[in-house]
């Protein structure tokens, strides 16, 4: 059975109390209310926005129907259309010098990482093949035993 509102009409019986409506003056406080609203329910996951979408340029089209001439009497309204070509054409090449620079630095950081990793793997296979005498040995002989003098040859 569909609960009955105050009004006497169906619906869903509200369980909350209204919420009085706040306005918020500074940034502060708006941060402050939404940190509240998130709160009051912290087994309700935060909602986290999607990543905006890079912009492209509009790809070139593939058949151009109306080719200017270069004739000098072209007239004033051709001026415009041949400005925006042009600038169309320079964001496109500036999107595509970005575009390349990015992935050469991305590049560059695997093959830093690369690096990084065969170092570390290089130094601990160099841990790894000290000889177990000079680390505990010598460290023990010079502390416990009074014959470390005996080990003088092996410590160079």
């Amino acid at each position: 059975m569909a609960a009955v509102k105050e009004g006497g009409r169906p619906g869903k019986s509200s369980g909350k109390e209204p919420q009085p409506l706040i306005i918020a003056k500074t940034p502060a406080e708006e941060q402050r209310l939404k940190l509240e609203r998130l709160m009051r329910n912290p087994d309700k996951p935060a909602p986290i926005p999607e990543k905006p979408k890079e912009w492209n340029p509009r790809a070139p089209p593939e058949f151009v129907r109306d080719v200017m001439g270069s004739s000098a009497g072209a007239g004033s309204g051709e001026f415009h259309v041949y400005r925006h070509l042009r600038r169309r054409e320079y964001q496109r090449q500036d999107f595509l010098d970005r575009i390349s620079e990015k992935q050469k630095l991305d590049e560059d950081y695997q093959e830093k990482l690369q690096q990084n990793q065969q170092i570390a793997e290089e130094r601990t296979m160099g841990e790894i093949k000290k000889p177990f005498f000079t680390t505990f040995h010598v460290n023990h002989a010079r502390c416990c035993c009074s014959s470390w003098v005996l080990l003088m040859p092996f410590l160079k």
